[in-house]
């Protein structure tokens, strides 16, 4: 088995190992992941924090021990916590990071980074906080970036910041945390998730208080939410179906 480590910016996660292939996910600075198998241009790769798999250029990462990887594995996350940031090499290069990025580890690679970092759990409320950072960052279907996230790349990486853990996809998110029968119980920071004609789940938002929601829709937008669906003001009607409304976060 081999390791590695995404030593770039941001870097697309691929469904075949190709250029041209669609982008499943993104890797961010710093994310570490098993090499799964390894050809001459590209590589499998499984994540750590979510266990999402994909191929990725071979240009675009670093390998790494195994001793390293578990070393990232057992260390606490430490997230860059602003919309850009700069990591500076020993050889005072620029590495232009977003938020969300593993900035842990960075010394470790020879960069310096003086920017916030975020870590450990956080409350409903600075989840919320959390998630207005990216209001209006367009979709971008496998995104997980300021410059272009998709529903579940949204909620994971708001979750992430403030230190919980979920899957990539909205219908593995699903899988997660307990059912809510009414919406009435929900709290702000609770998922809502949405179904297709054929029952499947296609989208993911946070909830809010009062009946709104946060959500990747074209753009990361707020709507308002009830037991039918979310309403889009925009267009003046539904634009999803509610199926069920999940609680993840711990009551403390």
């Amino acid at each position: 088995m081999r390791y590695g480590i995404c030593n770039l910016g941001i870097v697309p996660l691929r469904a075949e190992p190709s250029d041209a292939s669609e982008m499943v996910s993104q890797l961010l600075f710093g994310d570490h992941f098993k090499v799964l198998e390894q050809r001459k241009k590209w590589s499998r790769i499984r994540i750590a924090f979510d266990k999402y798999e994909g191929w990725i250029d071979n240009k675009q990462f670093l390998l790494i021990s195994e001793e390293e990887y578990t070393d990232i594995d057992n260390a606490p996350l430490q997230l860059s916590g602003d919309l850009i940031e700069f990591l500076v090499s020993d050889e005072d290069k620029l590495t232009p990071v977003t938020l969300g990025a593993s900035v842990g580890n960075c010394e470790a690679m020879g960069y310096n980074f003086d920017g916030a970092r975020r870590e450990g759990q956080k409350t409903r409320e600075e989840l919320i906080e959390t998630a207005y950072l990216y209001l209006n960052t367009p979709y971008l279907w496998g995104g997980k970036t300021p410059f272009g996230i998709d529903c579940s790349g949204f909620t994971q990486m708001v979750y992430k910041l403030n230190g919980y853990e979920l899957l990539r996809d909205a219908c593995e998110q699903a899988t997660q945390g307990e059912p809510l029968s009414f919406i009435e119980e929900s709290k702000p920071g609770d998922l809502a998730f949405f179904d297709n004609d054929e029952g499947k789940i296609i989208h993911v938002g946070i909830i809010m208080k009062d009946n709104y929601i946060i959500h990747s829709h074209g753009k990361v937008r707020i709507d308002r939410i009830d037991h039918t669906g979310i309403f889009n003001t925009d267009i003046r009607s539904y634009s999803h179906k509610l199926r069920v409304i999940k609680s993840i976060l711990p009551e403390k």
